[in-house]
């Protein structure tokens, strides 16, 4: 049994069905008691002598124990040095854990190796495992979803841009040249940009697209990830300087650099020693 509590709601349950179990448990022995006061009763009105009923007279009872008086009845002819053998047999309640465990062994046996109506431990775990590949994929499709030009990052994994590759020259190398060299479209390979060269501003541009110059919207055409897959590609594109590569439009795009550790260190510094004034 997996005692392994996740919550403390699991184990509030678990610890409501042990208080359950034993009020079942204490009345049952109630209503035994009851009944068995009751037979007492009419059978001293019928003549017949009954043993109060007690929890030691059921234990004796559960336990098939004889009364010292017959133990003369059940003595054997055993005899070693003075010790002789009594012919007890086993208690109930053993044998009946005994023989349910046979049956118990029967019926699993049936159950997992010859009908297979419930899946073995190994199965048991391909279909867990096979679960948590199901909700792991939902998670990652619900985080893809959520990406857009405010939290857009450049991916830099080999196969991200070679699929940012492929994307692009099915959908923009038509405008923009297949090795981003402009053409209808701007040069996407020089420092010069019309609406800006960061990832956000590019992720932004191909999304809503620039209509009045004839760029469209490809938010209903491509995934979240085809966008961000294509804006790391064409950041990847930065002078590599094709050839006929067409005239430089807009204004130059600076990279903004991240700051140095040394400055954010004492930035944070700074700030923790005004938090303290």
């Amino acid at each position: 049994m997996d005692l392994n509590f996740k919550n403390g709601e699991e184990l509030f349950q678990f610890l409501l069905l042990g208080v359950l179990v034993f009020f079942t448990i204490i009345l049952l022995i109630v209503v035994l008691n009851i009944f068995m006061t009751l037979k007492a009763i009419l059978n001293e009105k019928a003549g017949i002598k009954t043993e109060p009923f007690t929890l030691n007279s059921l234990w004796n009872k559960l336990n098939s124990f004889r009364p010292m008086s017959e133990e003369k009845d059940i003595l054997l002819d055993h005899d070693y040095d003075g010790i002789k053998e009594l012919d007890n047999h086993l208690p109930p309640w053993w044998l009946g854990m005994f023989y349910g465990g046979i049956v118990f062994g029967i019926v699993y046996l049936l159950n997992y190796h010859v009908w297979q109506w419930s899946p073995l431990q190994t199965e048991e775990y391909e279909i867990a495992m096979a679960e948590a590949a199901e909700m792991k994929s939902q998670m990652q499709s619900t985080s893809v979803s959520s990406i857009d030009e405010n939290n857009v990052e450049l991916l830099t994994d080999a196969s991200d841009i070679d699929t940012g590759n492929l994307i692009y020259t099915a959908n923009c190398a038509v405008c923009h040249g297949a090795a981003g060299e402009g053409g209808v479209g701007p040069n996407l390979t020089d420092e010069y940009w019309l609406h800006g060269g960061s990832a956000s501003d590019i992720y932004k541009t191909i999304k809503y697209g620039i209509t009045e110059k004839g760029m469209i919207s490809w938010e209903g055409t491509l995934k979240p990830t085809d966008m961000q897959q294509i804006t790391s590609f064409i950041k990847t594109l930065a002078g590599t300087n094709p050839a006929n590569a067409k005239a430089p439009q807009g204004e130059i795009y600076v990279e903004e650099e991240a700051p140095a550790a040394d400055e954010t260190e004492a930035e944070e510094s700074t700030s923790e020693e005004l938090a303290t004034l």
